[in-house]
């Protein structure tokens, strides 16, 4: 079945805190591949990581306060509302009864990636959604292993696939390479330390109000 609307990417992740990397990512591929809109979505339990310090609810308003004047990018909460352990099939499979005729685009840096195969059913994944790679130039994918067979059986040259067909193909995405780190921040916010123009200001002044990340919280 061919879509009937623009598609729309889909970036999650824990946003503990959200920074300029990952705002820089989500508007480079929404230009590059000319999608719709960017939901960004903190997850509520990541499985595979250690848990954030923010709460849910803290890490979804610095989200907001990230995108507020970025029509491109949107503050989806629909993980945090689900609860429990946040698993990504779990989330296209809802979108894909909201939106049965929009190819859903799931933004994937390279390092996460790596361990897409440890994934809760990650082999149905691309059944509901195309995958956008998003690596900095002349990164060197890997040349074998599931990986790499994974990229060289789905991988699409033509941005025009994603509109065409509703889900299954891979884009490799190139963005700019910024080394901005969360956990970084948050040490830096715990030391006293000013992270300003790594996070938008508003997301900063968020964290100061709350004490998100004060040293005795870290």
């Amino acid at each position: 079945m061919h879509q009937t609307h623009k598609a729309i990417g889909i970036l999650g992740g824990t946003f503990d805190p959200i920074h300029i990397g990952h705002l820089r990512m989500a508007i480079e591929v929404y230009q590059t591949l000319d999608l719709a809109r960017v939901h960004i979505m903190p997850t509520f339990k990541p499985m595979y990581r250690e848990q954030p310090i923010a709460s849910p609810l803290h890490r979804f308003e610095m989200v907001k306060c990230a995108v507020r004047h970025e029509p491109a990018l949107l503050a989806d909460d629909r993980e945090i509302r689900r609860g429990g352990i946040t698993y990504t099939i779990d989330t296209l499979l809802e979108m894909r009864t909201e939106m049965p005729e929009t190819s859903l685009c799931l933004l994937i840096g390279i390092d996460a990636f790596l361990g897409f195969a440890s994934w809760h059913r990650f082999n149905e994944i691309l059944d509901h959604a195309h995958i956008i790679l998003a690596h900095r130039p002349h990164y060197h994918l890997p040349t074998e292993g599931m990986i790499a067979d994974l990229i060289h059986s789905r991988q699409q040259k033509e941005i025009s696939f994603i509109h065409n067909n509703m889900a299954g193909g891979l884009l490799l995405c190139p963005i700019t390479a910024l080394e901005i780190s969360a956990s970084d921040i948050r040490k830096q916010i715990a030391m006293g330390k000013n992270p300003r123009y790594l996070l938008p200001d508003e997301v900063y002044d968020s964290i100061t109000q709350n004490g998100i990340y004060t040293s005795s919280r870290i």
